[in-house]
Protein backbone atom coordinates (compact mmCIF):
# COMPACT_ATOMS: atom_id res chain seq x y z
CA UNK A 1 0.00 0.00 0.00
CA UNK A 2 1.30 3.33 -1.23
CA UNK A 3 1.24 6.70 1.14
CA UNK A 4 -1.82 8.25 -1.11
CA UNK A 5 -3.89 4.74 -0.48
CA UNK A 6 -2.98 4.58 3.19
CA UNK A 7 -3.98 8.42 3.88
CA UNK A 8 -7.27 7.74 1.62
CA UNK A 9 -7.55 4.37 4.02
CA UNK A 10 -7.14 6.35 7.22
CA UNK A 11 -9.43 8.97 6.27
CA UNK A 12 -12.19 6.59 5.29
CA UNK A 13 -11.78 4.63 8.26
CA UNK A 14 -12.09 8.00 10.47
CA UNK A 15 -15.11 9.11 8.75
CA UNK A 16 -16.82 5.66 9.25
CA UNK A 17 -15.34 5.59 12.78
CA UNK A 18 -16.94 8.82 13.90
CA UNK A 19 -20.57 8.88 11.57
CA UNK A 20 -21.40 5.08 11.18
CA UNK A 21 -24.08 3.90 13.06
CA UNK A 22 -26.39 1.21 12.54
CA UNK A 23 -29.32 2.34 14.48
CA UNK A 24 -29.95 5.86 12.44
CA UNK A 25 -32.22 5.87 10.14
CA UNK A 26 -30.93 5.16 5.97
CA UNK A 27 -31.68 8.96 5.20
CA UNK A 28 -29.79 10.39 8.43
CA UNK A 29 -26.98 7.93 6.70
CA UNK A 30 -27.25 9.13 3.52
CA UNK A 31 -26.85 12.27 4.28
CA UNK A 32 -23.79 12.04 6.11
CA UNK A 33 -22.03 10.25 3.27
CA UNK A 34 -23.66 13.31 1.14
CA UNK A 35 -21.71 15.48 3.05
CA UNK A 36 -18.73 13.58 3.26
CA UNK A 37 -17.81 13.11 -0.97
CA UNK A 38 -17.78 9.57 0.27
CA UNK A 39 -20.35 8.19 -1.67
CA UNK A 40 -19.74 9.53 -4.75
CA UNK A 41 -15.94 10.10 -4.61
CA UNK A 42 -15.77 10.23 -8.40
CA UNK A 43 -18.39 12.92 -8.86
CA UNK A 44 -16.84 16.59 -8.52
CA UNK A 45 -15.84 17.70 -5.74
CA UNK A 46 -18.38 20.85 -5.65
CA UNK A 47 -21.26 18.29 -5.63
CA UNK A 48 -21.08 15.81 -3.84
CA UNK A 49 -17.64 14.22 -4.63
CA UNK A 50 -14.31 13.65 -4.39
CA UNK A 51 -13.27 14.14 -7.99
CA UNK A 52 -11.56 10.89 -7.71
CA UNK A 53 -10.97 8.11 -10.37
CA UNK A 54 -11.57 4.48 -10.98
CA UNK A 55 -8.85 4.00 -8.29
CA UNK A 56 -10.25 5.73 -5.71
CA UNK A 57 -13.81 4.43 -6.15
CA UNK A 58 -12.55 0.84 -5.84
CA UNK A 59 -10.68 1.47 -2.91
CA UNK A 60 -13.24 3.57 -1.15
CA UNK A 61 -16.18 0.60 -2.06
CA UNK A 62 -13.80 -2.18 -0.71
CA UNK A 63 -13.41 -0.28 2.83
CA UNK A 64 -17.03 -0.02 3.47
CA UNK A 65 -17.47 -3.57 1.92
CA UNK A 66 -14.51 -4.61 4.63
CA UNK A 67 -16.63 -2.46 7.58
CA UNK A 68 -20.03 -3.63 6.38
CA UNK A 69 -21.64 -0.28 5.76
CA UNK A 70 -24.47 0.77 3.25
CA UNK A 71 -22.99 2.21 0.56
CA UNK A 72 -24.33 5.23 -1.17
CA UNK A 73 -28.05 5.24 -3.23
CA UNK A 74 -28.18 3.74 -6.64
CA UNK A 75 -30.67 3.83 -9.18
CA UNK A 76 -30.66 5.41 -12.51
CA UNK A 77 -30.95 8.78 -11.51
CA UNK A 78 -27.54 8.04 -9.60
CA UNK A 79 -25.77 6.43 -12.03
CA UNK A 80 -26.74 8.36 -15.27
CA UNK A 81 -29.31 10.89 -14.43
CA UNK A 82 -26.65 12.63 -12.59
CA UNK A 83 -24.15 12.43 -14.33
CA UNK A 84 -25.88 13.79 -17.34
CA UNK A 85 -26.80 16.47 -15.21
CA UNK A 86 -23.29 17.33 -13.89
CA UNK A 87 -21.67 17.03 -17.99
CA UNK A 88 -24.97 18.85 -19.82
CA UNK A 89 -26.62 20.72 -17.15
CA UNK A 90 -26.74 24.58 -15.73
CA UNK A 91 -24.80 25.33 -12.11
CA UNK A 92 -28.34 26.10 -11.09
CA UNK A 93 -29.12 22.36 -12.21
CA UNK A 94 -26.46 21.05 -9.88
CA UNK A 95 -27.44 22.84 -7.16
CA UNK A 96 -31.35 21.89 -7.91
CA UNK A 97 -30.74 18.26 -8.58
CA UNK A 98 -28.08 16.65 -7.21
CA UNK A 99 -28.12 16.89 -3.53
CA UNK A 100 -31.30 14.60 -3.71
CA UNK A 101 -29.74 11.77 -5.77
CA UNK A 102 -26.51 12.29 -3.43
CA UNK A 103 -28.88 11.83 -0.61
CA UNK A 104 -31.14 9.07 -2.02
CA UNK A 105 -34.13 11.27 -1.37
CA UNK A 106 -34.89 11.06 -5.03
CA UNK A 107 -35.26 8.62 -7.73
CA UNK A 108 -35.66 9.21 -11.22
CA UNK A 109 -37.17 6.77 -14.09
CA UNK A 110 -36.43 7.18 -17.99
CA UNK A 111 -38.47 8.28 -20.49
CA UNK A 112 -37.25 7.61 -23.67
CA UNK A 113 -38.55 4.63 -25.39
CA UNK A 114 -42.26 4.64 -27.46
CA UNK A 115 -44.34 2.50 -29.43
CA UNK A 116 -43.00 3.36 -32.81
CA UNK A 117 -39.34 4.54 -31.18
CA UNK A 118 -37.42 1.82 -30.23
CA UNK A 119 -34.38 1.26 -31.54
CA UNK A 120 -34.94 4.19 -33.70
CA UNK A 121 -35.02 6.58 -30.96
CA UNK A 122 -34.56 9.38 -32.42
CA UNK A 123 -37.60 9.04 -34.09
CA UNK A 124 -39.39 9.96 -30.96
CA UNK A 125 -43.06 12.12 -31.70
CA UNK A 126 -43.51 12.61 -27.80
CA UNK A 127 -44.21 16.62 -28.22
CA UNK A 128 -43.59 19.04 -25.74
CA UNK A 129 -44.41 22.57 -26.66
CA UNK A 130 -43.40 26.02 -25.30
CA UNK A 131 -45.92 28.06 -22.90
CA UNK A 132 -44.37 30.66 -21.51
CA UNK A 133 -42.07 29.32 -18.60
CA UNK A 134 -43.51 25.86 -19.15
CA UNK A 135 -43.50 23.31 -21.88
CA UNK A 136 -46.43 21.40 -22.56
CA UNK A 137 -45.89 17.22 -23.12
CA UNK A 138 -48.50 15.04 -25.11
CA UNK A 139 -46.98 11.54 -26.50
CA UNK A 140 -46.18 7.95 -24.90
CA UNK A 141 -43.55 6.16 -23.81
CA UNK A 142 -43.05 2.72 -23.33
CA UNK A 143 -40.97 0.19 -21.51
CA UNK A 144 -40.25 2.69 -18.48
CA UNK A 145 -38.86 0.85 -15.15
CA UNK A 146 -39.87 2.71 -12.00
CA UNK A 147 -42.26 5.00 -12.90
CA UNK A 148 -44.47 4.17 -10.33
CA UNK A 149 -42.42 4.93 -7.29
CA UNK A 150 -40.11 7.61 -8.26
CA UNK A 151 -40.25 11.51 -8.38
CA UNK A 152 -39.19 12.33 -11.76
CA UNK A 153 -38.09 11.19 -15.06
CA UNK A 154 -35.33 11.91 -17.96
CA UNK A 155 -37.85 12.62 -20.79
CA UNK A 156 -36.81 12.69 -24.45
CA UNK A 157 -39.28 14.88 -26.53
CA UNK A 158 -39.33 17.12 -29.39
CA UNK A 159 -39.44 20.31 -29.59
CA UNK A 160 -39.24 21.09 -33.61
CA UNK A 161 -41.08 19.50 -35.96
CA UNK A 162 -38.85 21.51 -38.97
CA UNK A 163 -35.64 20.06 -37.61
CA UNK A 164 -34.22 16.92 -38.70
CA UNK A 165 -35.19 14.03 -36.66
CA UNK A 166 -31.66 14.23 -34.48
CA UNK A 167 -31.63 17.90 -33.75
CA UNK A 168 -35.31 18.36 -33.56
CA UNK A 169 -35.07 16.69 -29.73
CA UNK A 170 -34.85 18.16 -26.12
CA UNK A 171 -34.37 16.89 -22.89
CA UNK A 172 -35.95 17.18 -19.94
CA UNK A 173 -35.93 16.37 -16.51
CA UNK A 174 -39.59 16.05 -15.48
CA UNK A 175 -41.80 14.80 -12.09
CA UNK A 176 -44.02 12.26 -12.56
CA UNK A 177 -46.67 13.10 -9.86
CA UNK A 178 -48.89 15.43 -12.08
CA UNK A 179 -52.47 14.81 -13.28
CA UNK A 180 -50.95 14.94 -16.62
CA UNK A 181 -49.16 11.34 -16.54
CA UNK A 182 -50.73 8.02 -16.18
CA UNK A 183 -48.68 4.90 -15.98
CA UNK A 184 -49.87 1.56 -16.79
CA UNK A 185 -47.63 -1.56 -15.79
CA UNK A 186 -47.00 -4.21 -18.44
CA UNK A 187 -47.53 -7.51 -17.92
CA UNK A 188 -44.50 -9.74 -19.25
CA UNK A 189 -44.35 -13.61 -20.35
CA UNK A 190 -42.57 -13.94 -16.88
CA UNK A 191 -45.47 -13.07 -15.18
CA UNK A 192 -43.89 -10.09 -13.59
CA UNK A 193 -44.13 -6.39 -14.40
CA UNK A 194 -40.84 -4.62 -14.21
CA UNK A 195 -41.82 -2.26 -16.83
CA UNK A 196 -44.41 0.35 -17.55
CA UNK A 197 -46.20 2.22 -20.53
CA UNK A 198 -47.00 6.10 -19.76
CA UNK A 199 -49.37 8.98 -21.35
CA UNK A 200 -48.45 12.19 -21.29
CA UNK A 201 -52.01 14.03 -21.98
CA UNK A 202 -50.94 18.18 -21.19
CA UNK A 203 -48.34 16.97 -18.92
CA UNK A 204 -45.89 20.37 -17.73
CA UNK A 205 -42.11 20.55 -17.23
CA UNK A 206 -41.15 23.62 -16.38
CA UNK A 207 -38.47 25.64 -18.97
CA UNK A 208 -35.80 25.49 -16.21
CA UNK A 209 -35.65 22.11 -15.54
CA UNK A 210 -34.81 21.29 -20.24
CA UNK A 211 -30.74 20.13 -19.31
CA UNK A 212 -28.65 22.48 -22.09
CA UNK A 213 -30.78 23.71 -25.24
CA UNK A 214 -33.71 22.90 -26.85
CA UNK A 215 -33.32 20.70 -29.74
CA UNK A 216 -29.45 19.75 -28.36
CA UNK A 217 -31.35 17.00 -26.04
CA UNK A 218 -29.70 13.99 -28.78
CA UNK A 219 -26.58 15.17 -26.78
CA UNK A 220 -27.61 14.16 -23.82
CA UNK A 221 -29.33 11.35 -24.74
CA UNK A 222 -26.75 9.15 -25.95
CA UNK A 223 -24.63 10.24 -23.04
CA UNK A 224 -27.50 8.62 -20.66
CA UNK A 225 -27.65 5.73 -23.09
CA UNK A 226 -23.64 4.55 -22.97
CA UNK A 227 -23.84 4.79 -19.33
CA UNK A 228 -26.93 2.39 -19.76
CA UNK A 229 -25.69 0.30 -21.98
CA UNK A 230 -22.43 -0.18 -20.33
CA UNK A 231 -24.31 -0.84 -17.18
CA UNK A 232 -21.73 0.02 -14.38
CA UNK A 233 -20.43 3.00 -17.01
CA UNK A 234 -19.84 6.44 -15.41
CA UNK A 235 -19.59 7.31 -11.76
CA UNK A 236 -21.80 5.40 -9.08
CA UNK A 237 -21.94 5.27 -5.31
CA UNK A 238 -19.46 2.80 -2.94
CA UNK A 239 -20.52 -0.44 -1.99
CA UNK A 240 -23.72 -1.01 -3.80
CA UNK A 241 -26.46 0.66 -1.95
CA UNK A 242 -30.06 0.17 -2.85
CA UNK A 243 -32.16 3.13 -4.68
CA UNK A 244 -33.42 5.49 -2.07
CA UNK A 245 -36.95 7.15 -3.40
CA UNK A 246 -38.87 8.76 -0.99
CA UNK A 247 -41.84 7.06 -2.49
CA UNK A 248 -40.68 3.54 -1.27
CA UNK A 249 -39.94 4.53 2.15
CA UNK A 250 -36.71 3.59 2.35
CA UNK A 251 -34.89 6.58 3.87
CA UNK A 252 -37.00 6.44 6.75
CA UNK A 253 -35.79 2.43 7.72
CA UNK A 254 -33.07 2.02 10.30
CA UNK A 255 -29.72 1.19 8.14
CA UNK A 256 -29.14 -1.82 10.09
CA UNK A 257 -32.54 -3.25 9.57
CA UNK A 258 -31.25 -2.82 5.48
CA UNK A 259 -28.27 -4.31 5.84
CA UNK A 260 -29.74 -7.75 7.31
CA UNK A 261 -32.34 -7.97 4.72
CA UNK A 262 -29.29 -7.05 2.24
CA UNK A 263 -27.47 -9.90 3.44
CA UNK A 264 -30.46 -12.18 3.23
CA UNK A 265 -30.73 -11.44 -0.33
CA UNK A 266 -27.18 -12.19 -1.24
CA UNK A 267 -27.13 -15.15 0.04
CA UNK A 268 -30.55 -16.16 -1.57
CA UNK A 269 -28.34 -15.00 -4.97
CA UNK A 270 -26.04 -17.19 -4.20
CA UNK A 271 -28.03 -20.68 -4.21
CA UNK A 272 -30.15 -19.44 -7.39
CA UNK A 273 -28.93 -16.46 -9.33
CA UNK A 274 -30.77 -13.65 -10.69
CA UNK A 275 -32.03 -15.06 -14.06
CA UNK A 276 -31.84 -10.99 -15.56
CA UNK A 277 -27.96 -10.99 -14.72
CA UNK A 278 -26.10 -14.41 -15.08
CA UNK A 279 -23.25 -14.37 -13.80
CA UNK A 280 -20.68 -17.68 -12.97
CA UNK A 281 -21.76 -17.97 -9.14
CA UNK A 282 -25.13 -19.09 -8.06
CA UNK A 283 -27.09 -21.93 -8.78
CA UNK A 284 -28.37 -21.11 -11.88
CA UNK A 285 -25.27 -20.67 -13.67
CA UNK A 286 -24.10 -23.30 -15.76
CA UNK A 287 -20.36 -23.73 -14.20
CA UNK A 288 -22.88 -24.33 -10.77
CA UNK A 289 -25.74 -26.22 -12.83
CA UNK A 290 -22.76 -28.97 -14.24
CA UNK A 291 -21.98 -30.12 -10.88
CA UNK A 292 -25.20 -30.35 -9.44
CA UNK A 293 -26.88 -32.25 -12.23
CA UNK A 294 -23.37 -34.50 -12.59
CA UNK A 295 -22.85 -33.58 -16.13
CA UNK A 296 -19.26 -32.75 -16.06
CA UNK A 297 -18.06 -35.59 -17.33
CA UNK A 298 -20.13 -34.57 -21.21
CA UNK A 299 -17.21 -33.37 -22.55
CA UNK A 300 -19.61 -30.96 -25.10
CA UNK A 301 -21.69 -29.55 -22.05
CA UNK A 302 -18.24 -29.00 -20.55
CA UNK A 303 -16.81 -26.95 -23.73
CA UNK A 304 -19.99 -24.91 -23.53
CA UNK A 305 -19.80 -24.26 -20.28
CA UNK A 306 -16.18 -22.72 -20.64
CA UNK A 307 -17.06 -20.59 -23.53
CA UNK A 308 -19.97 -19.27 -20.82
CA UNK A 309 -17.19 -18.62 -18.37
CA UNK A 310 -14.75 -16.95 -20.32
CA UNK A 311 -17.27 -14.65 -22.13
CA UNK A 312 -18.23 -13.58 -18.88
CA UNK A 313 -14.57 -12.95 -17.86
CA UNK A 314 -14.10 -11.05 -20.34
CA UNK A 315 -17.13 -9.09 -20.05
CA UNK A 316 -16.55 -8.06 -16.72
CA UNK A 317 -12.92 -6.81 -17.96
CA UNK A 318 -14.67 -4.85 -20.56
CA UNK A 319 -17.01 -3.52 -17.99
CA UNK A 320 -13.93 -2.25 -15.65
CA UNK A 321 -12.73 -0.33 -18.83
CA UNK A 322 -15.70 1.35 -19.68
CA UNK A 323 -16.31 2.28 -16.18
CA UNK A 324 -12.70 3.70 -15.59
CA UNK A 325 -13.12 5.76 -18.98
CA UNK A 326 -15.87 7.14 -17.49
CA UNK A 327 -14.74 8.46 -14.10
CA UNK A 328 -11.79 9.96 -15.57
CA UNK A 329 -14.19 11.96 -18.01
CA UNK A 330 -13.63 10.52 -21.22
CA UNK A 331 -17.29 9.20 -22.70
CA UNK A 332 -17.68 5.13 -22.34
CA UNK A 333 -17.95 5.13 -26.34
CA UNK A 334 -18.25 1.99 -28.33
CA UNK A 335 -16.70 -0.16 -25.27
CA UNK A 336 -20.33 0.21 -23.77
CA UNK A 337 -21.78 -1.39 -27.17
CA UNK A 338 -19.24 -4.31 -26.87
CA UNK A 339 -20.39 -4.66 -23.09
CA UNK A 340 -23.70 -4.89 -23.88
CA UNK A 341 -23.60 -7.24 -26.92
CA UNK A 342 -20.92 -9.45 -25.01
CA UNK A 343 -23.99 -9.71 -22.01
CA UNK A 344 -26.48 -10.65 -24.45
CA UNK A 345 -24.22 -13.12 -26.34
CA UNK A 346 -23.58 -15.15 -22.64
CA UNK A 347 -27.28 -14.60 -21.97
CA UNK A 348 -28.73 -16.11 -24.53
CA UNK A 349 -25.87 -19.05 -24.11
CA UNK A 350 -27.09 -19.18 -20.41
CA UNK A 351 -30.29 -19.91 -21.96
CA UNK A 352 -29.78 -22.66 -23.58
CA UNK A 353 -27.26 -24.29 -21.16
CA UNK A 354 -29.37 -24.36 -18.69
CA UNK A 355 -32.10 -26.65 -20.29
CA UNK A 356 -29.31 -28.53 -21.85
CA UNK A 357 -27.60 -29.51 -18.65
CA UNK A 358 -30.52 -30.52 -16.85
CA UNK A 359 -33.62 -31.87 -19.11
CA UNK A 360 -36.91 -31.87 -18.93
CA UNK A 361 -37.28 -30.41 -15.95
CA UNK A 362 -36.42 -26.86 -17.29
CA UNK A 363 -39.66 -26.75 -18.12
CA UNK A 364 -41.06 -26.76 -14.51
CA UNK A 365 -41.53 -23.56 -12.69
CA UNK A 366 -42.44 -23.32 -8.81
CA UNK A 367 -40.75 -24.16 -5.22
CA UNK A 368 -41.33 -27.76 -6.36
CA UNK A 369 -39.24 -27.86 -9.49
CA UNK A 370 -35.77 -28.47 -10.38
CA UNK A 371 -33.37 -25.33 -8.53
CA UNK A 372 -37.29 -23.74 -7.86
CA UNK A 373 -38.22 -23.29 -11.20
CA UNK A 374 -35.25 -20.10 -11.94
CA UNK A 375 -33.78 -22.50 -14.95
CA UNK A 376 -37.46 -21.73 -16.82
CA UNK A 377 -37.54 -18.37 -15.53
CA UNK A 378 -33.96 -17.69 -17.12
CA UNK A 379 -35.27 -19.18 -20.36
CA UNK A 380 -38.38 -16.52 -20.65
CA UNK A 381 -36.28 -13.51 -19.15
CA UNK A 382 -33.33 -14.13 -21.34
CA UNK A 383 -35.42 -12.31 -24.59
CA UNK A 384 -35.07 -9.23 -22.57
CA UNK A 385 -31.16 -8.71 -22.68
CA UNK A 386 -31.05 -8.11 -26.30
CA UNK A 387 -33.51 -5.42 -26.07
CA UNK A 388 -32.99 -3.45 -23.29
CA UNK A 389 -30.66 -0.85 -23.43
CA UNK A 390 -30.21 -1.03 -27.22
CA UNK A 391 -31.07 -3.76 -29.43
CA UNK A 392 -28.25 -6.15 -30.43
CA UNK A 393 -28.56 -4.71 -34.16
CA UNK A 394 -27.80 -1.51 -32.47
CA UNK A 395 -24.86 -2.18 -31.16
CA UNK A 396 -23.35 -3.68 -34.06
CA UNK A 397 -23.94 -1.14 -35.92
CA UNK A 398 -22.62 1.52 -33.51
CA UNK A 399 -19.62 -1.43 -33.25
CA UNK A 400 -18.96 -1.58 -37.16
CA UNK A 401 -18.76 2.03 -37.65
CA UNK A 402 -16.88 3.39 -34.46
CA UNK A 403 -14.59 0.40 -34.70
CA UNK A 404 -14.17 -1.31 -37.10
CA UNK A 405 -14.68 2.49 -39.46
CA UNK A 406 -17.59 0.57 -41.49
CA UNK A 407 -19.54 3.28 -44.07
CA UNK A 408 -22.30 4.54 -41.83
CA UNK A 409 -25.38 3.02 -42.54
CA UNK A 410 -27.35 4.98 -45.23
CA UNK A 411 -30.28 7.75 -43.79
CA UNK A 412 -32.32 9.32 -46.34
CA UNK A 413 -33.54 10.97 -43.31
CA UNK A 414 -30.63 13.06 -41.85
CA UNK A 415 -31.32 16.44 -43.27
CA UNK A 416 -34.99 15.75 -44.08
CA UNK A 417 -37.58 17.81 -41.48
CA UNK A 418 -39.10 15.66 -38.85
CA UNK A 419 -42.44 16.40 -39.82
CA UNK A 420 -41.99 15.58 -43.20
CA UNK A 421 -40.78 11.91 -42.43
CA UNK A 422 -43.06 8.59 -42.04
CA UNK A 423 -41.33 7.25 -39.07
CA UNK A 424 -42.68 4.70 -36.47
CA UNK A 425 -46.48 5.59 -35.78
CA UNK A 426 -46.39 8.87 -37.76
CA UNK A 427 -47.59 9.88 -41.21
CA UNK A 428 -46.66 12.39 -43.92
CA UNK A 429 -49.48 15.38 -43.67
CA UNK A 430 -50.47 14.22 -47.40
CA UNK A 431 -51.02 10.72 -46.27
CA UNK A 432 -54.65 9.64 -45.91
Amino acid sequence: MDDAEHAVRAEVEAFLDEQWDPEITVGDWWDRLAASGWGFPTWPIEWFGRGGDNDLLTLVSSIFQERGVLGAPGGLGQTMGGPVVVQHGSEEQCRRFLPALANGSEGWCQFFSEPGAGSDLAGAQTRAVRDGDEWIVNGQKVWTSGALSTERGMLLARTDLDAPKHKGLSYFIIEVDQPGIEIRPLKQMTGQSHFNEVFFTDARVADADLIGRAGDGWAAATTTLAHERSNRAGTVGVAGGPGGARRGGLRERIVGEVIEEARAIRQQVSTSSDPRNPGIVGRTSPVSLIAEFDRAGDRMVRQRVAQYYSLIRLNEMTRERTRAAAVSGRSPGPASSTTKLSRSVATRLNRDLGPEIIGAQALLVGPDAAVDGAVAAATVQAPSTSIAGGTDEVQRNIIGERVLGLPREPDISKDVPFRELKVGTQRREDEP
